[in-house]
Order: structure tokens, then sequence, then C-alpha cells
């Protein structure tokens, strides 16, 4: 995984960015932990501009936050309660995980869309709420922009500061990428099975 990142952030550059970080917020099939910090060595070789690939990260993670905003948006907290009450198990959620959920980001709506950026796994999810309550646009854009701003450009330059040590930094990315990807599936399989279905 390390060495195909690098692959297409090299052959590709700053689209191929854009759309590595678009794909992570839509569906994260390579967390940006990995993106960026590879991204931030290649631009360190003097193939790309650091500040170039820092504002094609964040750009790509803002578009890529807009589907799961429209989603809420459509489905709206009822609709979103319904789908939770019949396929609870298999998304291990539960209606009143919505109703506590839409609470909180009604009540913290800007602090939650800004701070959410920038955890891991939760810079995905944040949008939806924000689209059930019908966050206004603008707003959620200038406040997802600043923290995944913040959220790439420290990755970019971890990345570009560590590129003297790109080999010893290559042998404990791949391993823990991969541990990544089974702790979450580890995750999602424990939810699952203690899973215990509740009211709306």
């Amino acid at each position: 995984m390390f060495n195909s990142i690098v692959d297409i952030v090299s052959q590709s550059g700053y689209l191929g960015i854009f759309l590595l970080m678009l794909a992570e917020n839509v569906f994260p099939p390579i967390p940006s932990e990995l993106i960026m910090p590879l991204a931030g060595f290649v631009s360190a070789r003097g193939d790309l501009n650091l500040l170039l690939v820092i504002l094609a990260g964040t750009a790509g993670s803002v578009v890529g936050a807009l589907p799961w905003y429209y989603a809420g948006a459509i489905f709206r907290k009822d609709r979103l309660k319904r789908i939770a009450a019949k396929h609870g198990r298999w998304l291990t959620l539960s209606p009143r995980d919505i109703d506590v959920a839409s609470y909180w980001f009604a009540r913290y709506g800007a602090a939650a869309v800004f701070l959410g950026r920038l955890i891991p796994a939760v810079r995905t999810l944040i949008s939806v709420p924000a689209g059930v309550v019908r966050m206004p646009m603008l707003p959620f854009l200038v406040y997802s922009t600043i923290g995944s701003l913040i959220w790439t450009a420290l990755l970019a330059v971890t990345g570009y500061v560590l590129q003297s040590q790109y080999e010893q930094v290559e042998q404990y990315v791949e391993p823990v990428s991969k541990a990544v990807v089974f702790l979450v599936i580890a995750i999602y399989v424990y939810r699952f099975v203690r899973f215990k279905p509740q009211p709306s």
C-alpha cells in the first residue's frame, strides 16, 4: 500500500491527491493518515509543491464530505431512524443513537464539524448529522475547510519533515496500515455481535 500511494501521487500529482482524499472521505479504503504524509514525502523529493499538496488534499477532503452531507439532508432523521430500526444490526446503529447524535450536533453544530474533521473515523461521518439538521451550506463548508486544512497540513508537513527517513518509515507504515484495517474490521464484528436492538 505504501509504494502504491507513492506511485499514484508521483504519477498523477495534485489531481491524484485530490481524488485519493475525496475517495477517503466518501468511502475510506485508504486512510488520510497514509495519503497525506506520503504526499509530503513526494513533495520533499522536489516532485511537488508542499503548499499545493496541502490545498489539493484539503479540497478533496471537503468535496468528499458533501455526499454524506446530502445523504443526511435527503434521508432526514425520521427515515434514518427507520433504516436503523430495520437494518440496525448491520449498521451497528440504533434509532436512539441517531436521536443522541442529532441532539448533540444541533447543540454544538459548528464546533462539531470543525473538531470532527480533525478526528480519524469521525471525519467522514460528521457530515451526516450536519445534513440531517440542515446546517447552512456556507458555515458547513467554512468549518469543514478549516478543520480539513489543519489536518491535511499536519500530516503533509510530517511526511515532508520525515522524508530523510523514508526507508525507515516505509518499514512500519505498511504493517501499521494493515493493522488499522484489521482493527476497523474487528471493531465492526464486535459491535455486530454485541448489538442489541433498541426502541425508537
